[in-house]
């Protein structure tokens, strides 16, 4: 994962496993923090790709506050997802309410996908927080978009640099959420299909890494429908092999960040008898929305 040299003096720092993050202990995310030791959190977040903290306490104010250090928080595009006093933040939980409505988003994310990337400007990063958390299933999988790009054979890496992927939120809709109520056409005019490249160079740390995935590229541009669908499969399921994946298994009070320009991440079923109630605020990616909006200006 190219280790950094330079110590951490104000934060301890475990890896969690061999393909990806780590840990950041001794660390109140209630409390407010220095700019230094945000600093160093920031430097591990860019190193590791996933941060976790655990045994937080953290009001939905709070997980915003520390969100917003990272950049300007989005709000899910489906406001049906909202927490109805912070929009900023996505409810995630199989709880009903007295009509038996779902009050938040209750099977989402079983595909590997990166968030947001079916808009113009994808989120930087995620951090989901768990309030309730099954004992047994339920993981949260992540994957090494920069290891899986590296270890790709030549053919493949000449054969996908300077193509792109098509990202299609309406069309995800229809083929993994057939459960839910379909999206209104309100919904699917702001969510047009968008373009982007399949090797992604990461603005930070100037790695590529790949940037696709089977729950949200629907095609390749340029390529015949099938053929295209088929390569994103294939690119896919080599991306997502167990050397370059690490499994949460989460804990009440867990926060964890990942960074969404350099993995894939995706929800693992959990028994519907155990309750499950989650929290996640995004983060905006505000120099792709610079450069977005100096091209359009």
């Amino acid at each position: 994962m190219g280790r950094q040299s330079t110590p951490y003096r104000r934060i301890r720092v475990r890896p969690v496993s061999d393909a990806l993050g780590a840990e950041i202990l001794d660390v109140d995310l209630s409390q407010d923090l220095s700019d230094e030791v945000f600093a160093e959190i920031h430097r591990a977040h860019l190193e590791f790709s996933v941060i976790v903290f655990r045994d937080q306490q953290l009001s939905p104010l709070r997980q915003k506050a520390f969100s917003a250090r990272f950049g300007t928080l989005m709000a899910h595009a489906i406001e049906r997802f909202r927490h109805a006093e912070h929009p900023e933040v996505m409810v995630m939980t199989n709880l009903k309410d007295a009509a038996q409505r779902s009050v938040g988003a209750s099977r989402a994310g079983f595909e590997w996908h990166s968030d947001q990337s079916y808009k113009p400007a994808p989120a930087l990063g995620s951090m989901l927080y768990g309030i309730e958390c099954p004992p047994v299933g339920a993981n949260t999988e992540i994957a090494n978009m920069y290891a899986a790009y590296e270890a790709l054979p030549a053919d493949r890496k000449a054969l996908i640099e300077n193509r792109y992927g098509v990202h299609d939120y309406a069309w995800a809709w229809e083929t993994y959420y057939k459960d839910r109520p379909p999206l209104t056409d309100a919904e699917k005019a702001k969510l047009p299909p968008v373009l982007h490249p399949l090797v992604r160079v990461h603005p930070e740390t100037g790695r590529k890494a790949l940037y696709l995935s089977e729950g949200m590229t629907r095609c390749i541009e340029g390529m015949p429908e099938e053929e295209g669908r088929a390569l994103v499969q294939e690119l896919n399921d080599f991306a997502t092999q167990p050397r370059f994946v690490y499994s949460h298994e989460w804990r009440a009070g867990d926060l964890v960040f990942w960074d969404n320009r350099c993995l894939l991440h995706r929800a693992t079923p959990s028994d519907p008898q155990y309750r499950r109630v989650m929290q996640r605020t995004m983060v905006q990616d505000d120099s792709l929305v610079r450069r977005l909006a100096a091209v359009s200006a």
